[in-house]
Formats: C-alpha cells, sequence, structure tokens
C-alpha cells in the first residue's frame, strides 16, 4: 500500500538567498527610495522590512518546525518596523539590536538546566552531526560523562559569542542610526546599519561558531577515535 501522506520538504540552508532577501534588498530600499520623491519614508520602511518578514513566515510554514531563533528573528524585524513607524527615539534601536542576541545567549546558558540545551538544537544534531554513532562509541569507551562535561564548556562558548554579537549589535546602531526615527535619514541609516552589521558583527560570530563546531569535533575525535566523515552527517542518497 502506498503511503500518501504529505511529507514536510526537508530544509535545505539558502545562505545567499538568505543575504539576499533579509539584508541587500531591504537596504538598498531604504537607502535609495525613503525620499519624498520615491516612496517615503514610512512606506519604504515598510516594504523594506516585509522581505525579511515574508521570508522568516514562509519558512516557518513551509518547514512546520518551530525555530526559536528564527521566531525571534522575526519579531526582532517587526520591532524594527515599530520603532520607525511610531517614531520612537533611535535609542530603542540600539536597544533591540543588543537585545536580541542577548536573549539568544541567556536562552543558551538557562537551556542547559532543561532536558533541551539549545547547544544540541544549533550544533550537536542529526543535520549537522551522526549523533546515534557517537553516541553509541561514547557508551563503548565510557566516555559519555566526558563528553557531556565538553559539551558543556562549548556550551559557555556559545552564549559568549552571543554575547559578543549583542555588545556589538549596540555599538554598531549608536554609531550609524543618529537621526529621529520616521524620517528618511533614519531609513538610509538603518539601511546602512544593516549592511555593516554583516561584516563587522555576523563574519566574526561566524568564524567563532565555525571554532566551536571544531572544538567539537576534535572532543568526538579524542574520546571515541572516529574520523570526521564517520562524525558528520551523512545526507541521505
Amino acid at each position: 500500500m502506498t503511503d500518501t501522506t504529505p511529507r514536510t520538504p526537508q530544509h535545505k540552508p539558502r545562505p545567499m538567498v538568505d543575504l539576499l532577501v533579509s539584508i541587500l534588498l531591504p537596504s538598498v530600499i531604504l537607502m535609495k527610495f525613503s525620499g519624498d520623491d520615491d516612496l517615503g519614508a514610512p512606506l519604504a520602511l515598510i516594504v523594506a522590512l516585509a522581505f525579511p518578514i515574508g521570508w522568516g513566515l514562509f519558512e516557518l510554514l513551509r518547514y512546520r518546525k518551530f525555530n526559536f531563533i528564527a521566531v525571534l528573528g522575526v519579531v526582532s524585524v517587526m520591532l524594527t518596523g515599530g520603532i520607525g513607524l511610531f517614531e520612537l527615539d533611535p535609542q530603542w534601536l540600539a536597544i533591540k539590536e543588543a537585545a536580541v542576541p542577548g536573549v539568544i545567549g541567556i536562552a543558551v546558558l538557562v537551556s542547559t538546566r532543561t532536558r533541551y540545551p539549545l547547544i544540541r538544537t544549533l550544533l550537536y544534531n542529526d543535520t549537522v552531526l551522526n549523533v546515534a554513532r557517537v553516541q553509541e562509541r561514547l557508551e563503548e569507551h565510557g566516555q559519555v560523562s566526558v563528553f557531556e562535561e565538553r559539551l558543556s564548556r562549548a556550551t559557555y562558548f556559545l552564549a559568549g559569542t552571543f554575547f559578543f554579537s549583542s555588545v556589538m549589535n549596540y555599538l554598531v546602531a549608536k554609531w550609524i542610526v543618529t537621526s529621529p526615527a520616521g524620517t528618511s535619514a533614519f531609513n538610509e541609516e538603518l539601511g546602512r546599519m544593516t549592511l555593516v552589521s554583516y561584516p563587522v558583527i555576523a563574519l566574526p560570530t561566524m568564524i567563532m561558531m565555525v571554532l566551536i563546531m571544531l572544538y567539537l569535533w576534535k572532543t568526538i575525535h579524542g574520546l571515541t577515535g572516529l574520523k570526521m566523515e564517520d562524525i558528520v552527517a551523512q545526507k541521505a542518497s
């Protein structure tokens, strides 16, 4: 009997699409179309933020999987829109920019006291590593407790990465966005902040995440003797 149950599509990372929809397009709209002769400041802000909000909601609905960070990203973009449309003090933008990664960092630490630590969701999971194979070998070698201790250490490294991003977000926002909200100048500065944040904040954060992953791989290899090809999750053929 053929299984006709519709299957949820498997999520495939698309970094170039994410970069285009979430950073480049909104930045261009904010910087080039916020003047009174174009869309105007309020409408340009709405159009620019519609791209990352729409893309984030599309991914959440299509793959039907709750993603704490994805949801927080959508909320962050909506808060940015609220600050601009309600013409709040730009100070709130800097606070919001710092709060989002700060909340994630706190959540990473708090999650270590729960059954579902976030480091397992972000790094030590079946889509990144062959968790079942690793766990089996750890049990064979009697190294489960040692690995859990190293995983906890990696959790603090991960939380530190988000706290670094929080501080940098605040500094960049304070440095670039100085005009009153609701003006074309505010939109242009918001667009520049979005572009600057990628090389200044996102790239260093990605490098730190890669270093944490290398630490996990080295730890797993040392405790289990597994090779890299045995540790990395294999794609289904």
